[in-house]
């Protein structure tokens, strides 16, 4: 049976890409979304490439064939496979016991090609279990790479990597990948007047500043309360119970976009052929088995050495945290957004910024303060004045750029812009790792006291 999806999967995965070369990039998300695929999905697969199954078919072996092919599918059907010999090479320096900088940095290279595979076996899945099943699996698994960073960095209390890592994926989705796809867009069909259906933004703009206003209110009622009034316990509550409510709507989002009004998602479907899958469902699922233990294995090498690193590149922990582990985790989906944007396919561009914006604000972020919870940490969705505050402004810009329909690139260059400056910002914002701990440390004193 696999053996036969492989076969013919092959062939209908060389002729998606050709449709991609030839820009028929808006038939390929439509038949994508019919499968349950979320634009994240349809715009990594634009890094994939064919691989040669000229090796594969001198071995005469079935088991052996169908192992290789699967093999040249997940490891070297994508651009990134490059990046795949960090992977090794960041469990050997930890083994030795090299520098935990070097370790820091193989580990980050090697999450690169890894999320990108995740999203790929998520969707060859997806062909197995109906639109309905995958399109919720691809929605789940969609930003695994953070997910999976922030529940080790809850497992080591480093409450402060949890909510710089969760708030730079959310401004570099909305800022970097949405900003640079409008610009790129923008002056590669700079005669041409770019449009989007406004309908999704406005969806995912309402989700995002839900979550806004539940990330605000914790923050507000500390304020208000008074310095002399001790807030954590009661702060704690509102966050766990804002959480409650944000993943009820992350839910909701789910059925919206998955069963009710599929057609604001999938608006025109072609009727051609549909894709299928490349390999069988139990090598994919077992591929993504393998490879969610790789990313923990490297997520965990993050997480423990992201303040050595700190201290020896002399850049503060806020700033890798909020710039440069969003940047390499989703590089897969930001440069497929770009590319669809050159294409002048900004829906696909747009689904994948908002989508996955959407998915951290709403899903991994409450869901990380539940996890928490249920361990025992007092973790809230106050992320103190300064980062709220850059998210509040984040989602306005957004809003306000968005609320036409229309694109151009000079919109980009505004977004592109306030991501830069907010990098400036994180960059000089140097706050001493025992500081933060003390002052968490104080805070969780305060609410046992209150408790």
């Amino acid at each position: 049976m696999d053996s036969h999806y492989d076969t013919m999967g092959m062939d209908s995965q060389h002729e998606a890409m050709n449709n991609v070369e030839n820009g028929d990039s808006k038939s390929l998300m439509n038949k994508g979304l019919s499968k349950g695929r979320t634009p994240q999905n349809v715009s990594s697969s634009i890094l994939r490439k064919k691989s040669d199954p000229v090796l594969v078919s001198k071995v005469r072996f079935k088991m052996v064939r169908q192992f290789l092919a699967n093999l040249q599918e997940v490891i070297l059907g994508t651009k990134l496979a490059v990046l795949f010999p960090a992977i090794p090479l960041a469990i050997v320096a930890d083994f030795y016991n090299f520098g935990r900088p070097w370790i820091f940095a193989l580990s980050l290279l090697g999450l690169a090609p890894l999320a990108e595979r995740v999203s790929f076996l998520t969707e060859q899945i997806a062909y197995f279990t109906g639109p309905t099943v995958g399109g919720l699996l691809n929605a789940t698994c969609g930003n695994a790479t953070e997910l999976i960073i922030a529940l080790f960095a809850l497992h080591q209390n480093k409450i402060h990597v949890v909510k710089y890592s969760l708030l730079g994926s959310i401004l570099s989705n909305l800022l970097l990948v949405l900003g640079t796809s409008l610009l790129c867009g923008g002056l590669a069909n700079i005669k041409k007047e770019q449009r989007y259906d406004r309908k999704q933004a406005d969806v995912n703009s309402l989700l995002l500043l839900l979550g806004l206003l539940c990330h605000l209110l914790p923050l507000m009622f500390r304020y208000a309360s008074g310095i002399e009034t001790s807030t954590a316990v009661y702060t704690l509550q509102l966050s766990r119970a804002s959480s409650i409510v944000m993943l009820i709507a992350y839910v909701a989002y789910i059925v919206f976009q998955l069963k009710t009004h599929r057609e604001l998602f999938d608006s025109q479907e072609d009727d051609e052929e549909d894709e299928k899958a490349v390999i069988g469902f139990w090598g994919a699922f077992t591929w993504l088995v393998g490879m969610t233990i790789i990313i923990a294995v490297l997520s965990e090498y993050v997480v423990g050495t992201i303040e050595a690193a700190s201290d020896s590149w002399g850049i503060s922990v806020s700033f890798i945290s909020i710039i440069l582990l969003p940047i390499v985790g989703n590089a897969a989906e930001h440069a497929g957004s770009i590319i669809f944007a050159f294409k002048n396919k900004l829906d696909i561009s747009l689904g994948v910024a908002l989508g996955s914006a959407s998915q951290i604000s709403m899903f991994v972020v409450p869901l990380s303060v539940v996890v928490a919870w249920t361990m025992g940490i007092d973790m809230d969705l106050d992320f103190s004045l300064l980062e709220t505050g850059c998210l509040a402004f984040t989602i306005i810009v957004t809003a306000f750029t968005l609320q036409d329909g229309t694109s151009h690139y000079m919109k980009g260059i505004v977004l592109f812009l306030c991501y830069i400056v907010i990098g400036a910002c994180f960059f000089v914002h140097k706050i001493p790792v025992s500081e933060t701990t003390v002052n968490l440390g104080v805070e969780q004193s305060s609410g046992v006291l209150n408790a």
